[in-house]
């Protein structure tokens, strides 16, 4: 397939989802939650100044989730407010009243069993349920589509997991710890909705608002624009509705962006026919944890509803976004940002710099006064790959 950007605009009607799951207020009993994890640290908006200035805007903001709990990535807060919301219920406790030092308790313990949560994931989403399953003294089970890297694979081993790597692709990994999870009693933790299967979607949702909620309260400015990477949508419709609350008729543009071996947001906002639009195959991209085929249906509500732009961009962005984050002007930090991380800057990035693509920084309204708002969902989680792309200019792997 060939490698170019694509872009469609979504005109929104009168009738919008309700937002309340992703308000302000839920999103603060979801960060106290969060909080209450030993390891829990606020992770860095760094503010590349010099670098918005480089590339024609006012300023550019990057959440760099490379710091979260230790884990190189975003995810494990979705997946351990989940696992979280799941035992809360199973204990018959609100959710607003369990926290890390209550499950971990011997007598929450005792009262909850032994539970094995199982899911499919690229790496980061693995490793986020594997290590809270073990902090929280439970199993887990995690199965990785073909491709996946080796080091992924032993990361989700290291926290105590029961992890392989199949011959299938990303959705059909979904399918089999599904089955699995029906199969033997097993929970399963996933970020992609589908009828039957909504709450632990929407806890994972609310659990990646604590990303949103910190990056709301660093910045300095409103920003005038968001750009979002995108799997599932489940991250970019959290993001998405979190900050369509926070601001109303007022918010910033929202743009999704996508590999184009894996736009099944894109096509499902070019078709808009009321459908979702599935891609199907091997989705052969060097944004390994973008690689889904099957739009989360929760997420596709909030963003068919409040976000403004989908992109379809070619991997050599995505590369161009590692490099200029880990190397950006002259005296702001440096972001170490794997493929699915530096996504959507990537994009941005060769937007601004393109001649060919001014037609889409026109549409997109970028300017000199532009504010915009990035978030490096992962660092190097796949090192040899990160080499591979920012030190070698090769993409090695997919």
């Amino acid at each position: 397939m060939e490698q170019k950007f694509a872009m469609v605009a979504l005109d929104h009607g009168t009738q919008k989802t309700d937002l309340t799951f992703l308000s302000k207020p839920v999103e603060e009993k979801v960060k106290a939650y969060h909080q209450s994890f030993p390891v829990y640290q606020e992770t860095p908006l760094a503010c590349l100044q010099e670098t918005a200035r480089e590339l024609g805007v006012g300023n550019i903001y990057v959440k760099d989730e490379s710091y979260r709990f230790g884990l190189n990535a975003f995810k494990v807060l979705g997946g351990s407010y989940a696992m979280g919301h799941y035992l809360a219920d199973r204990l018959g406790k609100p959710m607003e009243e369990v926290d890390y030092r209550f499950l971990t308790a011997e007598a929450s313990r005792k009262a909850l069993g032994d539970i094995t949560f199982v899911t499919a994931t690229d790496g980061n989403h693995g490793r986020g349920v594997a290590w809270t399953a073990r902090q929280l003294r439970q199993k887990s089970v995690v199965y990785m589509p073909e491709g996946s890297a080796r080091e992924r694979l032993e990361n989700i081993r290291a926290e105590g997991a029961e992890a392989s790597i199949t011959d299938l692709n990303y959705d059909d990994a979904v399918r089999l710890a599904n089955r699995q999870a029906e199969e033997k009693g097993w929970v399963m933790v996933q970020d992609t909705a589908w009828e039957g299967y909504e709450s632990i979607p929407r806890w994972i949702m609310q659990g990646y608002g604590t990303m949103g909620l910190e990056a709301y309260e660093q910045l300095p400015e409103k920003p005038t624009h968001i750009f979002l990477q995108a799997g599932v949508g489940s991250m970019a419709g959290a993001i998405t509705g979190l900050f369509s609350s926070l601001y109303g008729s007022e918010k910033p543009i929202i743009a999704i962006v996508e590999p184009n071996a894996a736009d099944c947001l894109f096509r499902t906002a070019r078709a808009h026919d009321g459908k979702l639009h599935p891609v199907t195959g091997s989705m052969r991209t060097i944004m390994a944890g973008l690689a889904c085929g099957e739009p989360c249906s929760i997420g596709w509500q909030v963003l068919k509803d409040y976000a403004d732009f989908f992109l379809s961009c070619p991997d050599y962005a995505a590369a161009q976004g590692m490099r200029i984050l880990g190397n950006p002007a002259g005296g702001d930090p440096r972001v170490i940002s794997g493929e699915s991380g530096a996504a959507a800057f990537g994009a941005v990035s060769e937007i601004l710099r393109n001649p060919e693509l001014h037609s889409l920084k026109e549409q997109l309204q970028l300017d000199q006064d532009s504010r915009i708002l990035f978030f490096s969902t992962e660092g190097a989680t796949d090192q040899e790959n990160y080499r591979h792309i920012v030190w070698d200019g090769t993409y090695p792997r997919k």
